[in-house]
């Protein structure tokens, strides 16, 4: 079982930044891929930015060139640079990680951006 602890979020006002972490714990044995996803209010969890092992990462359309995510191989912790935020970025960011073929999904941290 792998545990994932986020945290990071708050309110921000548009033009802003802020920074999610996920500390993965637990019987780890391979992650690979960590990532991020966004449940904005009303609507389905859709990808934000994946990273693998070897660092090779993926962002979803609407985020790429505003957010970066970075992990810590060595400490099992992924990041979520979110630059350029604005009020569409609004929701809850949950970090998701596969182990040994197994999903495993953090309990989500609160974004909100004013405008």
């Amino acid at each position: 079982q792998v545990h994932l602890v986020e945290s990071g979020g708050g309110l921000v006002q548009a033009g802003g930044s802020l920074r999610l972490s996920c500390a993965a714990s637990g019987s780890i044995s391979s992650i690979n891929p960590m990532g991020w996803y966004h449940q904005a209010p009303g609507k389905e969890r859709e990808l934000v930015a994946t990273i693998t092992s070897a660092g090779r990462t993926y962002y979803g359309d609407s985020v790429k060139g505003r957010f970066t995510i970075s992990r810590m191989n060595a400490l099992n912790t992924v990041f979520l640079q979110m630059n350029s935020l604005n009020p569409e970025d609004t929701g809850v960011y949950y970090c998701t990680v596969r182990d040994l073929g197994r999903v495993y999904w953090g309990q989500g941290t609160q974004v909100t951006v004013s405008s």
